[in-house]
């Protein structure tokens, strides 16, 4: 079910996520964390700023309604999207980091970190996951 509350606004699909139209840079990402509704607007502005702090000249792109950060426009190491109660952040390649993200997948490599609202967010253990995705094989997508 797809919500709007006027013509201006973009589109949240289902559990809130925004529908923002693929491109590549800075542009349409912060298109996407405007549009975030509620207090995950806060979480997205604060992933945006610890990614590109903890990776200069990280580039940055939205494809299938997600953020998504690489280093070479090629391969992505991280995307994140809205879900009804969190914020979901993938690490295409977070099999390989230490300590593991929490959350798993059905894919072997992928590994999940899931954001409340609610509960405690360790910037520092983020940013440590970021700077080692970047410096893995992204994947294509």
């Amino acid at each position: 079910m797809n919500e709007r509350t006027t013509s201006s606004e973009p589109v949240l699909l289902s559990g809130g996520n925004p529908q923002i139209a693929k491109g590549y840079g800075d542009a349409p990402v912060q298109a996407y964390i405007a549009a975030m509704p509620g207090w995950k607007r806060a979480v997205g502005e604060m992933l945006d700023t610890l990614i590109v702090k903890a990776v200069p000249g990280v580039q940055k792109a939205v494809k299938w309604n997600t953020p998504f950060y690489s280093v070479d426009d090629k391969t992505w190491f991280l995307g994140f999207h809205c879900l009804t109660k969190y914020v979901k952040v993938a690490f295409p390649r977070g099999a390989s980091l230490e300590p593991l993200p929490p959350g798993t997948s059905k894919q072997t490599q992928v590994r999940y970190l899931d954001i409340y609202e609610d509960k405690p967010f360790d910037e520092a253990q983020f940013t440590a996951w970021v700077e080692q995705a970047s410096q893995l094989p992204g994947d294509k997508l």
